[in-house]
């Protein structure tokens, strides 16, 4: 990594990184892609109600966290023993670990889950139901799993999400700036630590800038590095083809794989 500059897009463990990046003789070049969370509030308890009065034949939790900020939202908004009842009444789907550990806390195990924690994953075990007619409810973290959506639609489901997150995006500036030092090969490589970096990034590509460059510079001169599988996905689905990402979904990990693939 000596002499590569690796712009992080990462909102935490920024230090970490940097230190394991100078480590391998290499520079940090922070560009901070994660925009602001909030947890929304009344509204939040609003969106639920109308899901409860909806009835769902399915239910889909993307993020175990994500369900977890459901169950807490249901609890201070008083109307958790329906909340539960109505996830135990649907047929429930769930993509990851996390997530499936999360539903078990309640008693619920899913109907379909994907191991591997992937949209992709989830798709192939969707893929054994049938969807015409059936009101369908994803839950999602911020991630707009365009995939999914897609999967549903095609196969005549009644298609709603529900997002107990509020996303601000982040500082267009930082985004001009990151996008010029790629498609002008001042970076060596970009660092995304979530897909919502991602989604970020490249939807500022899109509507402010060019897209075809950028994906051409991803495919040749500077390499893409994704924390893990959800993180490689995201970047896939918005055309790069060239993805880098550890074995292991770590961010240590992740400095160590792309050090090595300077290396090879």
């Amino acid at each position: 990594m000596r002499g590569k500059r690796i712009a992080l897009c990462a909102s935490r463990k920024l230090d970490e990184m940097t230190t394991l990046i100078e480590k391998q003789g290499g520079t940090a070049v922070i560009r901070p892609a994660q925009g602001t969370v909030f947890l929304k509030g009344s509204e939040l308890g609003e969106e639920m109600r109308a899901v409860i009065a909806m009835q769902p034949d399915w239910i889909v939790f993307t993020t175990g966290i994500g369900f977890e900020a459901l169950l807490e939202a249901a609890e201070r908004e008083g109307m958790a023993a329906e909340w539960q009842r109505m996830i135990k009444e649907a047929n429930v789907a769930a993509r990851g670990y996390k997530t499936v550990a999360a539903l078990k806390k309640i008693g619920v195990t899913p109907v379909a889950a994907s191991e591997d924690g992937t949209t992709k994953g989830l798709i192939r075990v969707l893929g054994a139901h049938d969807f015409a007619g059936k009101k369908v409810v994803v839950q999602l973290y911020g991630d707009t799993a365009p995939a999914l959506k897609q999967f549903f639609l095609e196969r005549d489901a009644s298609y709603t999400e529900l997002l107990p997150y509020r996303h601000i995006a982040p500082d267009e500036e930082t985004m001009a700036t990151l996008y010029k030092e790629i498609v002008g090969r001042e970076v060596d490589a970009v660092c995304f630590t979530s897909a919502m970096q991602v989604r970020f990034f490249f939807s500022f590509a899109r509507e402010k800038k060019e897209i075809a460059p950028l994906l051409d510079v991803f495919r040749t001169d500077v390499v893409a590095c994704a924390v893990g599988k959800v993180t490689q996905e995201a970047l896939e689905e918005e055309g790069v083809s060239r993805v880098v990402a550890p074995e292991h979904e770590r961010m240590g990990a992740m400095i160590v794989t792309l050090a090595r693939c300077f290396d090879a």
